[in-house]
């Protein structure tokens, strides 16, 4: 029986057909020599055996022969191998295949060899070393890391595991009339992957934000939610805000547990990294101002020119988008369910926590003891008032806050630890008045910037470019008639008061029998 004709295959089925040659070979061959030494080979055998592999029916029969003499079936033959040594060569050029063939070739120069070809160089790279060493030696560790398979968490229930991390919005927005990138503090559930909650800064996030992002999670009414409750354990990073004293209190407080996460390990919260490429791919690149956009040239994007959004707008497109990633993307891993589906159709019950016992741990504490006086409470500096302190005076109280948002602070009776109330700043000021202390500040920046740029003026020197190896060499070639130009600028430009400091001016009219000088002519003995 004659094989198809390999003009009558399709590419898929010539790659087939070569893969069952190889790898289907010996099998088949060791079941005919089964049938040969019981004497039940007949030629039919061989040509369906040879029919299935696309071979000749020769072939066959070659191969049987060769087994029958208990040879190998395939010739093997000598193949050029990559060693220890040509990983470190490989190593030490970063990943140039080119310039380990050249040293190579040196080598087998100098011993008399046959040098390999820089195409069987590459062959031998890349049949003998997996994708993640080759990407090892040529970037690092990071690198190779990217190549290796992960495995996935077993299924818990919600407000089991959450994930946390900080997210840098590539995207430029107008706040406090400048430019920046917000960024975002969030926490997502890795069970349902519902986002529970967030919040936004226009500048680099603090304990502030991760404590108003955790307010914003655990609760579930007052326009939060519509999940909420407090988490089992959560995941997040060597952060030292995330580290910090006040959301370490926040968590533990309520028999959080918080597992903190070796650094440069982001696949062990896969949940949130893939969160954050899922917002850059799916909202942050349809926003104005991109910074990833397309590029024009070296140095432009596309859309450089377009207006910028506000913070403002911005933070109400997020939460628009979070609201529909929650209640309308489905997940093909969840039974296209959306992630509130998912979390609706769980029956785990919830560890709810009122509001008011969130005042006493999702806020930093002040350790000394105040007391409420006739000027309200004074605090960092800075006096604050309610309408609840009346009657109050002389009451020992303890302040907990929100850092860098000093406009409120919760306060606490010292004795009993009992909520009192929020009390505001007192004397705030106003807009204008922040204006112009904003305004001082940038002019005395630019002023300080200005001393400092014509000093490293001063500073600066020219050296001789060299074409040859020697020492550093200032450039101070200069000629008389540009040395006397310049120090008749200098001396035209003193003033007055630029006078030698061992200078004593003349205080009384000399005697008229004292030389003056330029009041007398010398005479012919004195010259």
């Amino acid at each position: 029986m004659k094989p198809p004709d390999p003009e009558d295959l399709t590419e898929e089925d010539l790659a087939r057909r070569r893969h069952a040659q190889r790898e289907l070979m010996g099998p088949a061959v060791r079941s005919l020599l089964q049938l040969s030494q019981r004497g039940e080979l007949t030629t039919a055998h061989v040509e369906l055996s040879a029919h299935t592999l696309g071979v000749h029916v020769t072939t066959v029969w070659r191969k049987l022969a060769r087994a029958r003499l208990g040879e190998p079936l395939h010739r093997s033959r000598d193949r050029f191998e990559i060693t220890d040594a040509i990983r470190t060569l490989l190593a030490y050029h970063r990943g140039n295949v080119k310039a380990v063939h050249r040293e190579l070739a040196q080598e087998a120069e100098t011993s008399g060899a046959t040098p390999v070809s820089l195409s069987t160089l590459h062959r031998a790279i890349k049949r003998d070393l997996p994708p993640g060493d080759r990407a090892g030696l040529k970037n690092g560790l990071p690198a190779s890391r990217g190549h290796d398979p992960h495995l996935r968490r077993p299924p818990t229930a919600r407000n089991e595991e959450w994930e946390g991390d900080h997210k840098q919005a590539p995207v430029w927005v107008w706040a406090n009339d400048r430019l920046v990138k917000p960024w975002v503090t969030w926490f997502c559930d890795c069970h349902t992957g519902m986002i529970m909650g967030w919040a936004v800064t226009p500048h680099f996030p603090h304990r502030g934000s991760i404590l108003a992002a955790l307010r914003s999670c655990i609760l579930h009414d007052d326009g939060y939610g519509p999940a909420g409750g407090l988490p089992t354990r959560i995941r997040i990073d060597r952060g030292k805000d995330f580290l910090s004293r006040a959301v370490q209190d926040a968590l533990g407080a309520f028999a959080v547990q918080v597992d903190v996460l070796p650094p440069y390990t982001p696949h062990l919260k896969g949940s949130i990294e893939n969160l954050n490429r899922a917002a850059t791919s799916m909202f942050f690149s349809t926003l104005p101002r991109y910074t990833h956009a397309q590029k024009l040239d070296s140095r432009h994007h596309s859309g450089d020119k377009d207006p910028a959004l506000t913070f403002e707008g911005f933070v109400e497109l997020f939460a628009q988008w979070v609201k529909t990633r929650n209640a309308d993307h489905t997940m093909a891993g969840y039974g296209d369910l959306t992630p509130l589906q998912w979390w609706n159709s769980e029956n785990t019950p919830l560890r709810e926590v009122s509001a008011k016992d969130l005042h006493a741990f999702l806020l930093e504490g002040d350790r000394s003891t105040r007391v409420i006086n006739g000027h309200g409470i004074r605090f960092k500096g800075r006096d604050y008032m309610a309408g609840w302190m009346t009657g109050r005076s002389g009451t020992r109280v303890h302040i907990r806050f929100q850092p860098h948002h000093l406009d409120q602070i919760e306060i606490f009776d010292a004795d009993n630890r009992r909520h009192l109330g929020t009390a505001h700043l007192a004397d705030q000021a106003t807009d204008e008045q922040i204006e112009q202390v904003y305004q001082a500040r940038a002019e005395r920046s630019r002023r300080v910037r200005r001393d400092l740029r014509r000093a490293e003026t001063l500073r600066r020197r020219r050296f001789k470019a060299h074409t040859t190896t020697g020492p550093a060499q200032a450039d101070t070639a200069m000629t008389r008639k540009e040395a006397a130009k310049e120090l008749g600028a200098w001396s035209s430009g003193r003033t007055a008061d630029d006078l030698p400091s061992d200078y004593m001016p003349r205080r009384i009219t000399p005697p008229g029998g004292w030389a003056v000088p330029g009041t007398s002519t010398p005479t012919e003995e004195e010259t």
